[in-house]
């Protein structure tokens, strides 16, 4: 049960003064997530990006010129448009001793301005100052304040992140309307530990957080945020120990043998393994034989050979006469799977079968029969592995493709379908180190930074869409020489609000000039649909495939030597680099096209940039960390943006450190969080929703 000292935080934001059903849908999208509503947590989280400088000149002359400039000036002059000219702004002149300046209205109401700005009076004026035809402007102040209500005007005034709906001032009122809510917490930090990092009590830095004493406050590595974003890397970390300790409780079981199995798959490989897999393949194998449960991350760039590390393990399994699964996201990727690996197993004596939603009627019955009699040695499938119904003979190892569309707590429950279940996951999004181990504390790690040999680099190219009838023709041009191309749009159908391709109107277009030698493939079509366009563009049937990002993990065709991305402005780094990575996997040179709509602002620009410049997904992932921010620890989520995210795993490596020892002296000493220290560790793991530590919490 959640501590009630967090009940007002985790209140909805319609409980806060100003906010009403209105502003609490705009809040529902902006914070909230498709089963939550936005809460008091989540305004409080929502951090400064910035702030401006509002401290006052002491004069009109002294105040800064391009620039936001403050100062106490008397109202002079009201000069209302010309009549007849209803598009001139409405001026008043306010001065001080040392000049004076042109406040200028547009759409002016000009009795509220009389009102607000009476001649005689003096006011607080606040904006950015600039200069037109020699004279000192101020268009629209940003802040009017009677000489009063000085005390209301902070010297540095937060700037958040904002949405469609939600001004900058409402959005600071309402913010620190959250923070306001932050009670007094029990303290969860060792003291000994605070002392030496002077960290201030937690809502003392939530305060300081959103109150900055200066522009560095509301932008730097500061106490405050150190000490919240400890916290936030303390609470992973504890929620991964509490992984381990649950991984621990149930005793391992040592699967080995001979080596036949193993032997005739290796023989019956096209290529031989690289040296990261052989390496792979024996820290799997080694684990395995142990009598530890393993639970290991094998972490590889796109195309590094992953799959064959998993089948290789797989036939371990088999050589024990136990069991083993294969997990994929999507079922067009587990489908895949299957196509790749039956051929392979076939020849190694070993009978695969898949398992997805789609499987009714007696071929499931068929495939269920054969999992729980044990005549079943590989199941590859959908999340429909893990469902109830669904049990085992003898698992002995569980595979995890695509690991970040799973959540922990799905790991957990496949691990959970045999016994003492050893647990692969494999990602195909490289990690930095780092990040990694916040991520991924929980589990060794494999890495695959080697491509198969023969693999050409892919000249990656930029182009505006303006010069679409060129990349048509250049299209035109390789498919007539032999390639196939996918092109890949971001929506499905056209959409009234975002002017973005739609791939079921780009496929028409492309199709009223190739014909049928064009396919369409996207989420939203019936399974069988998807099959035939998956298998008319691996048969070469179609030679250019539309698709959505259905497409991004997994899919396999070597002879598709282009790629087209249309709005590449709109896409994230790791999505880019996974779908480029769909090409470039057999003999022949491979080209992808980003195709942006301009102009570009400085984020979309950089990300295209770094994928001109290199092919390293590695690279791409410190970037991609720099420039969205880290996601979810132990959730679904893997992207989030730097300022709703408090801790910094990039570049707070002593905090991650500090916080990995913390948390496992925390769970040696106090293995279920019973003393007062560990009554208030509860609490942080509700603070920051570290579902998963909850629920082993709850189980005991």
């Amino acid at each position: 049960m959640r501590p009630s000292v967090l009940d007002p935080l985790f209140a909805p934001v319609t409980t806060l003064s100003g906010v009403g059903p209105k502003l609490g849908k705009v809040l529902d999208r902006f914070l909230g997530s498709e089963t939550q509503a936005a809460r008091v947590v989540d305004l409080m989280f929502h951090l400064p990006s910035g702030a401006v400088d509002r401290r006052p000149s002491p004069s009109i002359a002294d105040a800064p010129i391009g620039d936001i400039a403050t100062f106490t000036a008397r109202v002079s002059e009201h000069r209302a448009a010309p009549a007849g000219k209803a598009k001139a702004p409405y001026r008043i002149i306010v001065e001080d001793e040392t000049g004076d300046v042109t406040l200028v209205f547009f759409h002016a109401d000009s009795r509220h301005l009389a009102q607000n700005l009476p001649i005689g009076a003096y006011r607080i004026i606040s904006g950015k100052l600039e200069l037109w035809e020699g004279m000192r402007q101020m268009v629209h102040p940003e802040r009017v304040l009677d000489p009063k209500l000085a005390a209301s005007l902070p010297a540095f005034e937060p700037v958040y992140p904002l949405t469609e709906g939600i001004g900058a001032r409402v959005m600071m009122r309402i913010v620190q309307a959250a923070a306001e809510r932050c009670p007094e917490m029990p303290e969860w930090q060792d003291p000994a530990f605070l002392a030496k990092s002077d960290f201030p009590p937690f809502r003392q830095a939530v305060e300081a957080l959103h109150h900055p004493a200066d522009r560095k406050a509301a932008e730097g590595d500061t106490v405050a945020r150190r000490r919240i974003g400890y916290d936030e890397l303390l609470a992973s970390q504890i929620a991964l120990a509490l992984v381990r300790r649950q991984q621990k409780k149930i005793a391992g079981r040592a699967t080995s043998g001979d080596g036949g199995i193993r032997f005739r798959i290796q023989s019956a490989l096209p290529f031989a393994l690289t040296e990261g897999q052989q390496k792979a393949i024996a820290d799997i194998h080694s684990d395995m034989a142990k009598p530890e449960r393993m639970l290991r991350l094998l972490q590889g760039d796109v195309g590094s050979g992953k799959t064959v590390v998993a089948l290789m393990a797989m036939a371990a399994a088999a050589e024990a006469g136990r069991q083993s699964v294969l997990m994929a996201p999507t079922e067009i990727l587990a489908r895949q799977h299957a196509e790749r690996l039956a051929p392979l197993a076939e020849k190694a004596g070993l009978k695969l079968a898949l398992l997805t939603g789609r499987e009714k009627g007696a071929g499931r019955r068929q495939v269920l029969e054969g999992l729980a009699n044990g005549s079943i040695d590989i199941a590859v499938g959908t999340h429909a592995l893990f469902q109830e119904g669904v049990a085992f003979h003898d698992l002995a190892l569980a595979v995890v493709d695509e690991q970040h569309r799973f959540g922990v707590h799905q790991r957990l429950l496949l691990g959970s379908k045999g016994e003492a279940v050893d647990v692969l996951v494999m990602t195909a999004t490289p990690i930095p180190r780092t990040l990694a181990l916040t991520w991924f504390g929980d589990m060794d790690v494999s890495i695959l930074s080697e491509k198969p040999a023969g693999r050409k680099p892919i000249v990656t190219r930029a182009i505006s869409s303006e010069r679409y009838d060129e990349v048509v023709g250049a299209i035109g041009r390789a498919i007539e020489s032999g390639a196939q191309a996918y092109w890949v749009c971001p929506l499905v159908q056209e959409s009234d609000t975002l002017d973005v391709a739609a791939a079921q109107e780009r496929y028409e277009a492309l199709r009223e000039i190739f014909g049928a030698k064009v396919g369409l493939l996207h989420g939203q079509m019936p399974g069988r649909e998807k099959d035939a366009a998956m298998a008319g563009f691996v048969a070469g049937d179609t030679r250019i495939l539309v698709s959505t990002t259905v497409i991004e993990v997994g899919v396999d065709v070597p002879n598709a030597s282009v790629m087209v991305i249309e709005h590449a402005e709109r896409f994230g780094l790791a999505q880019l680099h996974q779908l480029r990575g769909r090409i470039g996997r057999g003999s022949a040179a491979s080209t992808c096209l980003l195709l942006y709509k301009g102009p570009l602002g400085p984020i979309a620009e950089a990300r295209l940039t770094i994928m001109r410049e290199t092919e390293d997904g590695f690279r791409i992932a410190e970037e991609d960390l720099r420039l969205r921010g880290e996601g979810e620890v132990l959730g679904t989520k893997q992207s989030g943006s730097p300022d709703w995210r408090i801790a910094r795993p990039e570049t707070d490596g002593d905090l991650l450190a500090a916080a990995r020892d913390d948390a496992r002296l925390l769970i040696e000493r106090d293995p279920h969080l019973e003393t007062p220290r560990g009554q208030a560790i509860r609490a942080l793991l509700y603070l920051f929703e570290r579902d998963v530590a909850i629920r082993l919490l709850r189980a005991g």
